[in-house]
């Protein structure tokens, strides 16, 4: 698998894989939001699902994959930071603001700033059609966040707080991407990167977690969220394993945009599963991030 990512870099078929896996990786991506935003505590749903993939890549980084080269290392601990301080900035605004307001604007903010951040650090570029797609892609986002906004009766007096810190989400979102796209690129087996990434971090939400647990005056279950850890665990191993490979294989910031569909499969997953209405509003901002998704991918 390793040497056939690595022999389609930057041909057509390589563009070809990158598109699907960022297109899983919104649908997986999907799945995860709503796997966080259950009925568990936003910290104690994290660290189980941390916990999870953390020990489900220990033997496969240790045993399977080749060793890390050694400029690998200081990679590693950049990215245990940042993804650290995005992690804490989800968990700011989830406990804020309501889900379907903060995450929209999560989401729209992340791809603006990883197309300014590749293009700085890869040198990659934007057609002027390409940045009419990113217009679309984010006047529907945020349209949808202003739309949820205005009938929220939740958590309103701190509200704002919430789409600050999730404004300072999608700040990291851009930087963890351009950042792992950057590490990935910097190590000869790209299932080194991936398998090593979730081992290290795994290592710190599972701990503040279980410091919080053990603080609370009722404590849930822990078979409920141990098994939303394992299914989070797997989810996280798919969805951002795939982006991260787009990333490799084609542009990153073509990647997240087309990630960034997820809050349409959000939408798809609720009406389909969960019997939540979309009315004729909803689902043309929706198909507005669709659109400008398309544009981007096609102009390229």
């Amino acid at each position: 698998m390793s040497h056939w990512i690595t022999s389609i870099e930057g041909t057509e078929a390589g563009a070809q894989a990158a598109l699907t896996l960022a297109l899983l990786a919104a649908v997986l991506h999907a799945v995860f939001g709503a796997l966080q935003k259950g009925r568990h505590e936003p910290l104690l749903a994290r660290g189980a699902i941390d916990a999870s993939y953390g020990l489900m890549a220990a033997p496969i980084a240790f045993f399977v994959v080749p060793w890390p080269e050694p400029h690998m290392w200081p990679i590693f601990a950049g990215a245990f930071v940042i993804h650290g301080c995005y992690k804490l900035a989800v968990l700011g605004a989830f406990r804020r603001g309501a889900f379907t307001v903060v995450y929209p604007v999560m989401r729209g903010t992340g791809p603006l700033f990883t197309v300014i951040g590749a293009w700085l650090i890869f040198g990659e570029t934007f057609n002027l059609l390409q940045w009419l797609g990113v217009a679309v892609l984010l006047l529907g986002l945020y349209g949808l966040a202003a739309y949820n906004m205005a009938r929220v009766t939740i958590a309103r007096d701190t509200l704002i707080n919430g789409l600050l810190f999730a404004v300072l989400t999608g700040l990291f979102v851009a930087i963890y991407t351009t950042y792992d796209a950057y590490g990935i690129r910097a190590t000869a087996d790209p299932f080194t990167f991936l398998a090593w990434f979730f081992f290290i971090d795994g290592l710190l939400f599972p701990v503040l977690a279980a410091r919080f647990y053990l603080r609370l005056a009722d404590r849930p279950a822990l078979g409920p969220l141990a098994l939303r850890g394992i299914i989070g665990g797997l989810v996280a191993f798919a969805s951002f394993g795939s982006v991260m490979l787009a990333t490799r294989l084609d542009q990153v910031g073509e990647a997240a945009v087309l990630r960034e569909t997820s809050t349409v499969f959000a939408a798809l997953i609720g009406w389909l599963f969960l019997r939540e209405p979309v009315g004729p509003i909803r689902a043309g901002l929706m198909a507005l991030i669709a659109a400008g998704a398309v544009i981007v991918e096609v102009a390229g």
